[in-house]
């Protein structure tokens, strides 16, 4: 079944870490994960995805490069 294909829905969650990734709607999270509040097609989450997603670094390295610049 191709993404196209795919009429499911899914849900955008989101880790500690601030690393994303798609979800079936009505399914439980996963522990550490939190639902952003977007659904849609997984199309839709993929491309919300690309949009928000603008930093791929984890969080905690991110806080450490910011530390160690000061």
């Amino acid at each position: 079944m191709s993404v196209d294909e795919d009429n499911r829905s899914y849900r955008v969650v989101v880790n500690h870490e601030e690393q994303y990734s798609v979800w079936f709607a009505g399914r439980e999270l996963p522990a550490g994960w939190t639902a952003t509040g977007f659904e849609g097609s997984k199309s839709e989450c993929l491309t919300h995805i690309d949009e928000v997603w603008t930093d791929m670094r984890p969080l905690s390295l991110r806080l450490r490069m910011a530390a160690s610049e000061q």
